[in-house]
């Protein structure tokens, strides 16, 4: 679960302006820090099958919004990508 203070920080991160909250790319990177948290606690907990169901749907929407990016501007794709990977590095 993320803080408030972490997820601000993500927002901050990845944001395109000022008041951006709820763009697709702000959508992804939240979804990829809930996946990883997620992931992380299976690892510990590899019987805890709500919460793996919880996490293929986070995984699954995801994927629909960077195929929705994809789909209407590959440059900002991308550039997500991008940001992404060099999160998690």
């Amino acid at each position: 679960m993320l803080t408030k203070t972490k997820k601000a920080k993500i927002i901050k991160d990845i944001q395109v302006h000022d008041t951006d909250t709820g763009s697709p790319e702000v959508q992804i990177a939240l979804l990829t820090k809930n996946i990883d948290a997620l992931a992380s606690h299976l690892k510990k907990n590899p019987k805890d099958n709500h919460s793996r169901r919880g996490l293929l749907g986070m995984v699954a929407t995801r994927q629909k919004t960077l195929k929705y990016i994809a789909k209407k501007d590959p440059k900002r794709h991308a550039t997500v990508v991008k940001k992404l990977e060099k999160k998690t590095k």
